[in-house]
């Protein structure tokens, strides 16, 4: 019996320390994304972290996603921020909201439609609730007023958090095979965890779909709401 205890809790330890050395790579990919990468408009900006961060929970659980999110908006915030304390509690917010939502439908529905309605809740539910932080957040970051920001839902706020959302779910779909398969041959990921039983086989359709989704945002990005991409 202490025998297959030891042997248990070596096998636990082992997928703790595999768990938090994978963790730690999404994290440190997320925060690359947000060095290297970013759509601007406006006063908005997004990058790609909420993806990176995503498919690190959809791997191994909402928790991890919430702690990556809260951890790259504090690093961030401390070295390449320029919006100060608003930026970080917009950045978590966002981060929180879409990564933890979608990673928490898949992990209990590991299959496509799981996929599905995890990221689609995810956009929903992000584009929603940065509408109504920026109603409470923004007066006070530019010294405008509520009814100046309420002018900007539709012209601005409501598309750009939509196309940020969507671009984000759709480089998820694109990345998460790709990813997986290279998280089991570095040996993060093993046969006997949760987050390589799942049923997620995307075919040549459920590819082109997300490409074309991240296109027509881009498309609609820069086309509609005039925003740029700068590298570095």
């Amino acid at each position: 019996m202490s025998k297959l205890s030891k042997s248990a809790k070596e096998t636990f330890s082992n997928k703790k320390i595999r768990t938090l050395a994978a963790v730690g790579v999404f994290s440190a990919l997320a925060y690359i994304c947000c060095v290297l990468f970013h759509f601007k408009v406006s006063f908005l900006s997004f990058d790609l972290k909420d993806a990176v961060m995503t498919i690190g929970a959809m791997f191994f659980g909402p928790a991890y996603g919430f702690s990556m999110s809260l951890l790259v908006s504090t690093i961030e915030l401390v070295t390449i921020s320029s919006t100060g304390i608003y930026g970080y509690i917009m950045n978590i917010l966002s981060s929180v909201v879409f990564v933890c939502i979608g990673s928490f439908v898949y992990t209990r529905t590991r299959n496509m439609l799981g996929a599905l309605l995890g990221m689609g809740l995810s956009v929903v539910m992000m584009t929603a609730v940065m509408i109504g932080a920026n109603l409470l957040i923004t007066p006070f970051y530019m010294n405008v007023s509520v009814e100046d920001v309420k002018a900007l839902i539709v012209p601005l706020l409501l598309p750009f958090n939509m196309t940020k959302a969507v671009f984000n779910a759709a480089l998820v779909f694109l990345l998460y095979k790709p990813i997986s398969t290279a998280l089991k041959s570095a040996g993060f990921l093993k046969s006997e965890d949760n987050a390589v039983r799942e049923k997620y086989r995307p075919n040549p359709l459920g590819l082109a779909i997300p490409l074309v989704a991240a296109i027509a945002a881009l498309l609609f990005f820069f086309l509609y709401l005039h925003g740029s991409f700068e590298i570095g």
